[in-house]
């Protein structure tokens, strides 16, 4: 069990972290995304400070449990936030991107919880 929690944390925290260096540089496609749903520019950086701090949090767990829960579960709500944050702007087919985030965290989370 401790096998797949490293794997589905390793995931998550790569994932996350390349998605928050993409938002440190302000590649034009995320900015594109935000203006679709309604966030503006200043965003980017604390959005990606945040999902940074999640990432580096998910690793960190190794170590200190208790952080390595907490960061997950704070994914989890970012994650379920930037879900809603797509759905109120009625772009849906944008949905699977921080659907397929959400389901890393809340996978990273779950582990966590039972792996010994």
């Amino acid at each position: 069990m401790f096998t797949l929690y490293l794997v589905v944390v390793l995931v998550t925290a790569t994932g996350t972290l390349a998605a928050a260096v993409a938002d440190f540089l302000r590649t034009e496609w995320i900015l594109g995304n935000m203006r679709k749903y309604g966030l503006p520019k200043s965003w980017i950086h604390p959005l990606g400070a945040v999902k940074a701090a999640g990432a580096l949090g998910l690793l960190a767990g190794f170590a200190v449990p208790a952080l390595g829960i907490a960061a997950a579960a704070g994914l989890v709500l970012y994650f379920a936030g930037a879900m809603l944050t797509v759905a109120r702007a009625r772009w849906y087919a944008h949905l699977v991107y921080p659907g397929v985030f959400l389901l890393l965290a809340t996978g990273s989370l779950a582990l966590r919880l039972i792996a010994p």
